[in-house]
């Protein structure tokens, strides 16, 4: 029976315990820093079990969002075998237990027992590739969250000072459009400027013809003669130049991150499989892939389902059993958000998948709910997936 050392993860330290085999601890628990020193500690504790039982420990830990990270990746570079457990696991067990004590020791312990009554197993480590465009995925995401708040409050100063401007460019965030309001920013600087003054500007950030520019000149003095007249602060002025400068270092960053995506998602095996899908795109694609990682981890496909949270959830007693089942959600919802968007643009969008959307009409006339039906239409789409990665064949509509 194989040594077991279950860490209890935190912010910038754990806890640890160690059982040479059921119900034989080796010491008493121990905390530690997330140190290189003391994680040499951690390592000296390891070798020290090794020489004594003959037998290489098995480390198990909760996966805590990325406090266990660096822990795991010590780990591993050091030949370990590594479980991380989804909390679930462990939540689950623990309210088996007739006692409610919550330590840290004690949360050590009791991973460190689940290994011998779970037959738990290491899921295979993932490729640093996949690993990277996972991290640079959930930047985009994280970054786009952060760019899409911007703009509101950008609207919500410029509803302020220059209300009528937003109509004049059929892009408010294009570069022209906040470039030009960077040099006019309220209608006052736009009547004191000439009209050729006006008109050159807007062609030095635009590819466009004179003839476009001075269209848009004549539409900027036009809006900045029908504005309302009132007394803007200085703050004002400041706050809207201060987010102009924001929303075009968001774009950069943004179009840094697409290409880099890009770029290392054509270096993984599975991207070109995933957007011959119809509705599925670079950036879909790339999240996809980055969420599902080795797919040689799922056995089958309905493991697949249950790591996205779209497998219906089941609940009978007795003589009950209930009819509407909502999805369990309990996967990634990274993972579960792409594929819902895979699904609505190979319904609604230009390019149609013809399987989903006829799939999806089955479902409607069988009389379930637009939202049901979708979430079936993800299901199969899933099971596609995964038939493809599996196979390495590009999708064929049939």
């Amino acid at each position: 029976m194989r040594p077991v050392i279950g860490i209890d993860v935190s912010k910038g330290e754990s806890e640890g315990f160690i059982l040479l085999e059921r119900n034989k601890p080796y010491g008493k628990p121990f905390r530690f820093q997330h140190t290189h020193e003391e994680m040499n500690i951690l390592l000296l504790k390891l070798q020290e079990v090794e020489t004594l039982v003959g037998l290489r420990p098995v480390v198990v830990l909760e996966s805590t969002g990325h406090y266990h990270l660096g822990i795991v990746a010590v780990l591993q570079k050091k030949g370990y075998e590594v479980i991380t457990l989804n909390p679930l696991i462990p939540q689950r067990a623990r309210k088996s237990k007739l006692r409610k004590v919550k330590t840290d020791a004690e949360d050590a312990k009791h991973l460190a027992e689940l290994f011998y009554k779970e037959e738990l197993q290491a899921a295979p480590s993932r490729p640093l590739e996949q690993d990277e465009l996972r991290f640079l995925c959930r930047q985009h995401e994280m970054i786009s969250h952060t760019y899409v708040q911007a703009q509101l409050n950008f609207q919500a100063i410029l509803d302020q000072l220059f209300p009528l401007y937003s109509n004049i460019f059929g892009q408010l965030f294009s570069k022209t459009a906040l470039e030009v309001l960077r040099k006019y920013p309220t209608p006052e600087h736009v009547l004191i400027t000439s009209h050729g003054e006006m008109e050159t500007i807007i062609r030095t950030h635009c590819n466009r013809s004179m003839s476009w520019a001075s269209r848009k000149a004549d539409a900027i003095i036009c809006a900045a003669k029908n504005s309302l007249i009132v007394d803007y602060s200085p703050s004002q002025v400041r706050a809207l130049l201060l987010m102009i400068s924001l929303l075009m270092e968001y774009q950069n960053h943004l179009a840094d991150l697409e290409q880099a995506i890009k770029i290392k998602a054509t270096s993984i095996q599975g991207f070109d499989l995933l957007r011959s899908i119809p509705g599925i795109g670079d950036k879909l694609a790339s999240s996809i892939l980055a969420e599902i990682g080795d797919i040689s981890s799922f056995p089958h496909a309905k493991k697949l389902v249950a790591f996205a949270g779209i497998d219906p959830s089941v609940f009978s007693s007795g003589k009950f059993a209930a009819t509407k089942n909502r999805i369990t959600k309990r996967g990634s919802s990274r993972l579960r958000r792409a594929l819902y968007l895979a699904v609505l643009c190979g319904i609604r969008g230009a390019v149609r998948n013809e399987n989903i959307r006829n799939f999806y009409d089955k479902k409607r006339l069988e009389g379930k709910p637009h939202r049901v039906a979708l979430i079936a239409c993800t299901n199969k789409l899933l099971h596609i997936i995964f038939a493809m990665l599996t196979k390495s064949v590009y999708y064929r509509p049939s």
